[in-house]
C-alpha cells in the first residue's frame, strides 16, 4: 500500500509540473503580446485575423505583410481562445526564434510566415508528444515529424502543440493531464477528437491552420463540431514518420494525417506546400505524387454519387437535410447526383474497424494504460479489454437476442490468431475492390456523405462509440475524406428529433438521440469522399460545396 500511494504521488507530481508547464506557456504567450503592442502600437491585428488563408500568404510572401506582426496577432488569438476552451497543451518557444531568423528569401516557400498549430501527437523536437498519458511525459521527442520538417521548409512557423483525449482513441478532447477541451461555439459541448485541440483553437480563430490525424474521423470530428473543414486524405499520401498513433502497428483500419482549416482554400494550399520534394527525400515511403493543379481547379460537371444514411447510426433530422439540400444545390448547379446503395455497414464496423484495430484482443491497447492514474475515459473498451476471452463469449450469447449491437461488440474483442488476423486483411481489401466496383458500376466521381452532427455535449462520445460508423467507414477503405460545415440546426430539426428512434432502438440510439438535443444553431457538416490518391479531387468536391 505504501509503495502504491508512493507511486501516485510521483505520477500526481509529474501531471502537476505538466500543468505548470501549460500555465507558463500560456504566461509566456500573454508577456511576448503584450511586448509587441507595446512597441507597435499601430499594428491593427483585427484586421490580419480576418485575412484568408490564401490572402494572407500572399501578401506575407510579397513583403506587404511583417511576419511579426502576423505572429503575433495569432499568438494573441491563440492565447484567448485557450484561456476559454483549454485547447492548448504548450507553446512552443522556439517559434520565437525562427520568426527572428524569418528573412524573406528571394524564392519563399508557400507557407512562408504563417503560424501554424500541431496536435499533441505529432512529434516536434524538444516536445513531448503524450496522447494524454503520464508515462509520456517529460519525454521530448529527439527529432521534428517529417511533416513538421516539411512545414518548416515551406516556411511556416509552428507555435503551439494542442490537447488530445488519452490513448487518442476517442472523438471526445480530455484527459487527466490537461483536463477536458471545449467546443468554443458552446462550452457545454464538445470539440470532437481525438484532433480535439486543434478543432478547438481553428473553429475559435487561433490558428489560421492546424495539423491533425484521423485513424476513425479524429480530423473530421473536431472540424464537423466546430465548423470548419477537413481533410483526411489516403493513408500514405502524407509521411506519417514521426506521428505516434492510438495502436501501433495495426493495419486494419488506416491512419492518416491532415490539415484543418477555416476554408477549403487554405486545406488546398496547404497540400500543395506538403506534397513537395521535401517529403518525398525525407520519406520515399510516400508516393512521389505532387499536388495536380489540374484536377483541383476543373470547372467539368461531376458524377456524384449520394446516401442519407448508412443505416447503422440513424443520421440526426439536421444530418439528413444537410445531404438533402446540398444534393439539391450540386444538381442545380449542373452536377449529377446518383443514389449510391450502402450495405453491410454494421458487418464494416464490428468486423473490420473493432475487430481490426482490437485484434490482440485489445492486450496492446491495455498496456497503454499500465500504471495510469485513470483509465475511465475509455470505459467499455477498457473493460472489454480485460475480460477472459470465455467471459466474453457467454456475455456475447446473454446480450445477443435484447443487445445485438452490444454483442457483436464483445465478439469482435476477443483475440485472433494470426491466421485470423491474414484473413480479415483479405476479406478488408476484397470488399474495397467490391465497393470501388460499385463505384465505378455507377460511373462516379465523387461521393457525397452524412457527417454525425451537431456537436455532441462533453461527456457523450465516450457513451457513444458506435457512431463512429460516418466517419470509420472510409478509415477501412482508406479513401480520402473531407469534411465542409454545409448548415445550422434549425427549430424544425430540433422538433423533428423528438420522433428520433434509432435503427437498433437500443440504449445507444437513446443516448444519441440525447445527445443531439438543444442543438439550434450549432452547425452540421457533410462528408465529400473521393478514391485512394484523389485528394484534389477531393478537394475540388469540398471547394463546390462549399460555395454552393
Amino acid at each position: 500500500l505504501l509503495l502504491r500511494w508512493r507511486r501516485r504521488r510521483r505520477l500526481w507530481k509529474k501531471v502537476e509540473e505538466a500543468r505548470q508547464r501549460q500555465e507558463r506557456s500560456l504566461v509566456r504567450m500573454q508577456m511576448t503580446v503584450k511586448r509587441f503592442q507595446e512597441q507597435h502600437p499601430s499594428v491593427n491585428m483585427v484586421s490580419i485575423l480576418k485575412l484568408p488563408l490564401p490572402e494572407l500568404s500572399k501578401k506575407l510572401r510579397d513583403g506587404s505583410l511583417p511576419p511579426e506582426h502576423v505572429f503575433y496577432a495569432y499568438v494573441g488569438k491563440a492565447l484567448q481562445i485557450a484561456t476559454e476552451t483549454n485547447c492548448i497543451t504548450e507553446y512552443l518557444q522556439e517559434s520565437e526564434i525562427q520568426l527572428r531568423k524569418a528573412k524573406l528569401p528571394e524564392k519563399p516557400g508557400l507557407l512562408y510566415g504563417v503560424p501554424v498549430s500541431i496536435k499533441d501527437s505529432i512529434d516536434c523536437e524538444g516536445y513531448d508528444s503524450t496522447l494524454g498519458f503520464i508515462k509520456n511525459l517529460n519525454k521530448p521527442a529527439a527529432e521534428d515529424s517529417v511533416v513538421v520538417q516539411v512545414l518548416r521548409r515551406q516556411g511556416a512557423i509552428p507555435f503551439v502543440k494542442t490537447n488530445v483525449p488519452q490513448s487518442l482513441i476517442s472523438y471526445d478532447c480530455k484527459n487527466l493531464i490537461f483536463g477536458q477541451t471545449f467546443n468554443p461555439l458552446l462550452y457545454t459541448r464538445s470539440p470532437g477528437g481525438s484532433s480535439g485541440g486543434e478543432g478547438a483553437l481553428v473553429g475559435g480563430g487561433g490558428s489560421i491552420l492546424g495539423f491533425g490525424t484521423d485513424v476513425g474521423g479524429s480530423l473530421r470530428f473536431p472540424a464537423a463540431f466546430c465548423g470548419i473543414c477537413a481533410l483526411k486524405p489516403t493513408g500514405n499520401r502524407l509521411s506519417k514518420k514521426g506521428i505516434i498513433s492510438g495502436v501501433l502497428g495495426q493495419k486494419a483500419v488506416v491512419a492518416a494525417v491532415g490539415p484543418m482549416a477555416k476554408d477549403v482554400e487554405s486545406l488546398a494550399l496547404c497540400m500543395r506546400a506538403l506534397l513537395s520534394e521535401d517529403m518525398f527525400n525525407l520519406d520515399s515511403t510516400v508516393p512521389p505524387l505532387p499536388f495536380n493543379e489540374e484536377v483541383y481547379s476543373s470547372t467539368q460537371p461531376l458524377r456524384i454519387g449520394y446516401y442519407e444514411t448508412d443505416f447503422f447510426t440513424m443520421p440526426s433530422p439536421a444530418m439528413r437535410r444537410a445531404v438533402r439540400e446540398t444534393k439539391q444545390l450540386l444538381e442545380d448547379a449542373g452536377h449529377t447526383l446518383v443514389p449510391f446503395e450502402l450495405t453491410n455497414v454494421d458487418y464494416v464496423i464490428f468486423n473490420f474497424c473493432v475487430r481490426g484495430m482490437f485484434a490482440d484482443g485489445g492486450i496492446s491497447f491495455l498496456k497503454k494504460f499500465k500504471g495510469e492514474l485513470e483509465k475511465s475515459s475509455m470505459g467499455l473498451f477498457f473493460w472489454l479489454a480485460k475480460s477472459p476471452s470465455w467471459l466474453k463469449t457467454v456475455l456475447a450469447w446473454i446480450a445477443k437476442p435484447f443487445m445485438p449491437r452490444f454483442s457483436h461488440i464483445i465478439r469482435s474483442m476477443r483475440a485472433n490468431t494470426v491466421d485470423e488476423v491474414w484473413s480479415l486483411h483479405h476479406e478488408i481489401e476484397e470488399f474495397c475492390y467490391q465497393f470501388i466496383a460499385q463505384w465505378k458500376k455507377l460511373n462516379l466521381d465523387v461521393m457525397l456523405c452524412p457527417m454525425l452532427g451537431p456537436a455532441l455535449g462533453i461527456g457523450y462520445p465516450g457513451k457513444l462509440s458506435v457512431a463512429v460508423s460516418y466517419t470509420m467507414l472510409y478509415n477501412a477503405l482508406d479513401f480520402p475524406a473531407g469534411v465542409v460545415p454545409v448548415t445550422m440546426v434549425t427549430d424544425e430539426d430540433e422538433q423533428e428529433l423528438k420522433g428520433y428512434k434509432g435503427y437498433f432502438q437500443d440504449w445507444w440510439d437513446r443516448t444519441l438521440a440525447k445527445a443531439f438535443h438543444g442543438s439550434v444553431g450549432l452547425p452540421v457538416a457533410v462528408q465529400c469522399v473521393a478514391l485512394p490518391w484523389q485528394e484534389e479531387l477531393c478537394l475540388r468536391f469540398m471547394k463546390e460545396v462549399e460555395a454552393l
